[in-house]
């Protein structure tokens, strides 16, 4: 055993470490639940698809995935922040195969950054699971605002440019493991991880291209951890969460094998409009919700 660790470098046991999270989300999804989730729609499967080839190219895929959850009222409000964790963990177990491979990233440099943001996520979603409809309609409503003031800073290009290191070594490592703690813990509420990883490694010195790796790599260990506390407490809607999984397959497939680059700022144009509609109407619902629960305390 020793002498096969030996033979291994670090990048074949993030392999085979990706290998195991996997096969564990497939046994909580398995064991997690009493029933089965049923069979997607073509358009939940659709859904999977189209919001995972452009989170392969660099969109994100949680703010536009709430903002169709929202407009076609596919997932009850308080259960949008479990069913995005873990219906995309699968296609983002992917990427992180994929992006892993091609951008040689300091190994040191990704397991802190990685094991910060899983720890974040952990409790993160330990909170955010037993939290009541109204609660989360309003850390939703302020995470889809805080994508789109994202997507508005990367289309005025407003993202710091960054170095050419693909370490983090002295202070500024631990200054990115501290920040990637917060980020996985609000990665659970909604707020993607790929626009404010693309800030922390660009403002720390880092080639932005380390940001894929980082924030893949980090985003297929922290989604099956918080899936686990998402499932336990039934915290999820299991069709649309297997239509993200088995839709979102493909989609990062064509996206990193076939497509590889598109010119995505009218993308990003589209998506802060719909994610500000999204915003608007959670925040409206919690407002609307609010005289009737003073009536039913009264």
């Amino acid at each position: 055993m020793l002498s096969l660790l030996r033979m291994l470098n670090a990048r074949d046991l993030f392999f085979i470490a990706l290998g195991i999270v996997a096969v564990g989300w497939i046994w909580v999804w398995l064991t997690g639940r009493g029933r089965a989730p049923g069979i997607p729609s073509l358009w939940e499967l659709f859904v999977g698809f189209i919001t995972n080839f452009f989170d392969t190219l660099g969109i994100g895929s949680y703010a536009p995935t709430t903002a169709i959850f929202k407009f076609r009222h596919m997932v009850p409000d308080e259960k949008i922040p479990g069913t995005l964790n873990v219906g995309h963990s699968l296609p983002t177990i992917l990427e992180a195969f994929l992006f892993i491979a091609i951008v040689n990233v300091d190994a040191l440099t990704l397991v802190l950054l990685i094991g910060a943001a899983v720890c974040g996520a952990w409790f993160g979603a330990g909170i955010v699971a037993g939290w009541s409809r109204r609660k989360v309609q309003i850390g939703m409503a302020i995470a889809l605002l805080t994508a789109a003031a994202f997507f508005l800073m990367s289309n005025l290009n407003l993202f710091p440019a960054g170095g050419n290191a693909l370490i983090l070594q002295s202070w500024r490592l631990w200054t990115g493991v501290a920040v990637s703690v917060l980020l996985g813990a609000l990665m659970t509420l909604g707020i993607g991880l790929y626009a404010p990883c693309m800030i922390l490694v660009s403002l720390l010195g880092m080639d932005p291209k380390a940001a894929f790796p980082i924030m893949m790599g980090s985003c297929a260990f922290l989604m099956p951890t918080a899936t686990v506390r998402f499932v336990r407490m039934d915290s999820y809607a299991p069709r649309p969460a297997l239509g993200l999984a088995l839709g979102g397959l493909p989609g990062v497939l064509i996206a990193a094998l076939i497509v590889k680059e598109l010119p995505l700022t009218w993308v990003r144009w589209l998506v802060v409009v719909a994610v500000l509609y999204a915003a608007i109407s959670m925040l409206r619902s919690a407002r609307t919700r609010e005289p009737m629960a003073a009536i039913a305390a009264d």
